[in-house]
């Protein structure tokens, strides 16, 4: 998730409210949090063994036909379990090559898909809404597609927001794994050092997992890097605490915002195996990049 500018976010909340109206704080605030990009991190990611997919679906929050461009690896197994992948912000979905790979490694045929303003998908300013309207599309594009194997949920710091909303919606995931997010915007907002500013009535993008987690009826993983400077590993672990059971919290020490996936590669795989009840896969050594 694209967060350098976040630190920002308070005092440009405060400033842009006094000076235009709460449609421009809106498309800012959705500009500050998305960040839409057709860019992968750290530059041309190649995924030549990936296929292209294309969802198309009509959207209750546009009211028109919208097409999202995903990336998606199968595994060799036919049964495999599929596993939806939500990115964060700032990057297009070539940018989650690695995570989609070691996933793979792990047992899971993969989708990963760009939202609304990303990469190839429908061009627009992402939303709260339209993101997740755009989570619940590719969803069901797994379930017509793959109906009888098993069905999880990923999602990457601000996709994990994105993974709990569809989680507590569906009733046919057999368990979700978010990575480096957060209870809600205002809490991330007032992890900083001028977090006291009373903004809460500001924010118009609120992504509250706080409220929604506990709704979600599969098990749960969490997982967060112990030295996150971007979301703070308490808000991960006030997130698992909202959580019901079965759930897990797993805590990669010296993991950044950006690689517990490969830095706790071992500790995924064991994560995995005994709280979705998968068989462990000869998972080798973790494929490079975040």
């Amino acid at each position: 998730m694209g967060m350098k500018r976040w630190p920002l976010l308070t005092t440009l909340l405060l400033a842009v409210a006094a000076m235009v109206g709460c449609a421009a704080l809106d498309v800012r605030q959705r500009e500050w949090i998305f960040q839409p990009s057709d860019r992968a991190w750290g530059g041309v990611q190649a995924t030549d063994d990936m296929m292209d997919v294309w969802i198309d679906f009509n959207s209750i929050a546009s009211g028109k036909a919208e097409q999202l461009h995903g990336l998606y690896l199968p595994s060799e197994q036919k049964a495999a379990p599929v596993l939806l992948y939500l990115h964060g912000a700032g990057w297009n979905v070539s940018g989650s090559a690695g995570r989609m790979r070691r996933m793979q490694a792990l047992g899971f045929s993969v989708l990963a898909v760009d939202y609304r303003g990303f990469g190839r998908s429908s061009a627009g300013l992402p939303s709260e809404a339209t993101a997740l309207e755009d989570a619940r599309a590719a969803w069901d594009w797994i379930a017509r597609r793959h109906p009888a194997p098993p069905r999880y949920i990923f999602g990457h710091s601000l996709g994990g927001a994105i993974a709990i909303d569809l989680a507590a919606q569906v009733n046919d995931e057999s368990g979700t794994i978010v990575d480096g997010t957060f209870t809600s915007i205002l809490d991330v907002v007032s992890s900083f050092k001028w977090g006291w500013l009373p903004v809460s009535s500001l924010i118009t993008q609120r992504f509250e997992s706080v409220r929604k987690v506990a709704s979600i009826g599969s098990p749960l993983l969490v997982v967060h890097g112990s030295e996150d400077h971007l979301i703070s590993p308490s808000l991960g672990r006030k997130l698992f605490d909202a959580a019901q059971e079965p759930k897990r919290f797993m805590l990669v020490k010296g993991g950044s915002h950006h690689n517990t996936n490969a830095l706790g590669y071992a500790q995924y795989g064991q994560a995995v195996a005994e709280l979705f009840h998968l068989p462990l896969a000869a998972t080798g050594a973790a494929t490079a990049g975040p």
